[in-house]
């Protein structure tokens, strides 16, 4: 029989919603407290030894992550790990693959940080805290701002979220260009590059969006010289990994006021601690990894799990697998 591990919260939302191909396997579920339970019997973490694993997004942070992630690494008979994070960079996936699981990524992020997107540079663009300001001193004031239509956005990563933003930005008129590994044109861009050409194309970019996983070949890209090449007036927006840029150049290059703008929603050290210049700086809208936290994550994760499990189960493919390659390499 095929056993699953599941967060307790989580597998009661989806419990009556079961593929048919299910009817057959059995939940191990953790619940708050991080103990685990096999038909209400309380087990010990070895003898959980699940086939498959899913990883809701309320899992991460809470107190039952770790037996969860414990009882994942400690398993013999580990198949498959569905989580609910769009990268790989958690070194418990790390582990999970070498020892021979195959791990899904979530795209359930797409819409909700998409929308994210679009808030933080229609706010800059459209001089939402200067609005702000003027309302709160009752003064009319009729502020003149750029629009979204007249600009050029570069999407660094054009995987699922990165054509969520594009159709967002796209639907206001911007040019997009989209890069990716996989070269040849994509319907959802005017233009189409490879990672090696995003320097040649900061210069003619107004907005930059940074969504590509934190690797070894990611890792400090947004540093000195990239920063250097963007084009005067432009938004920097990082929502990918905190680690793919060098902070203290970006903070350099902000004060020097290229790029005029940047929307930062992770960081090297998170939480941010409380003395961090980013918090105060004039040039930055800061947010604390929360992009992603729509009212519609939860459901559509919900989804794609059971659509997953029931591919898993049938012997299809399933959606959104990660290359262990990549996993692997960090």
């Amino acid at each position: 029989m095929t056993r699953i591990l599941a967060y307790e919260p989580s597998f009661k939302r989806i419990e009556a919603r079961l593929p048919d191909a299910a009817k057959d396997v059995e939940f191990v579920v953790v619940d708050d407290s991080g103990a685990l339970k096999l038909n209400g019997r309380e087990i010990s973490i070895e003898e959980a030894n699940p086939e498959i694993g899913w990883m809701p997004v309320e899992l991460f942070g809470a107190p039952a992550s770790r037996n969860f992630f414990v009882a994942l690494l400690k398993a013999p008979a580990l198949k498959w790990v569905q989580s609910a994070a769009a990268g790989f960079d958690n070194p418990a996936f790390k582990g999970l693959v070498a020892n021979g699981a195959r791990l899904t990524t979530n795209n359930a992020q797409a819409v909700s940080m998409s929308e994210y997107v679009l808030w933080g540079a229609l706010d800059h663009f459209q001089r939402g805290s200067e609005r702000r300001s003027a309302q709160t001193s009752h003064e009319w004031a009729r502020l003149s701002y750029r629009e979204i239509g007249r600009m050029r956005w570069l999407i660094v990563g054009f995987g699922t979220i990165g054509q969520a933003v594009a159709i967002r930005a796209s639907a206001f008129g911007a040019h997009i260009t989209g890069i990716r590994r996989t070269p040849g044109p994509h319907p959802l861009a005017q233009a189409m590059a490879t990672p090696d050409q995003v320097r040649s194309l900061l210069p003619q970019a107004d907005v930059v969006v940074l969504l590509v996983p934190l690797s070894p070949a990611t890792a400090g890209m947004v540093d000195a010289d990239f920063l250097a090449a963007m084009k005067p007036g432009s938004m920097l927006v990082n929502i990918g990994r905190g680690d793919l840029v060098d902070e203290p150049a970006l903070l350099a290059a902000l004060d020097a006021g290229k790029p005029e703008h940047a929307l930062l929603d992770v960081f090297h050290d998170e939480p941010l601690p409380a003395d961090n210049p980013f918090w105060n700086h004039p040039r930055v809208t800061l947010t604390g990894h929360a992009s992603a936290i729509g009212d519609g994550l939860g459901p559509r994760g919900e989804t794609l799990f059971l659509d997953n499990l029931d591919r898993y189960l049938t012997g299809q493919p399933l959606l959104h697998e990660a290359d262990p390659k990549d996993v692997l390499a960090g």
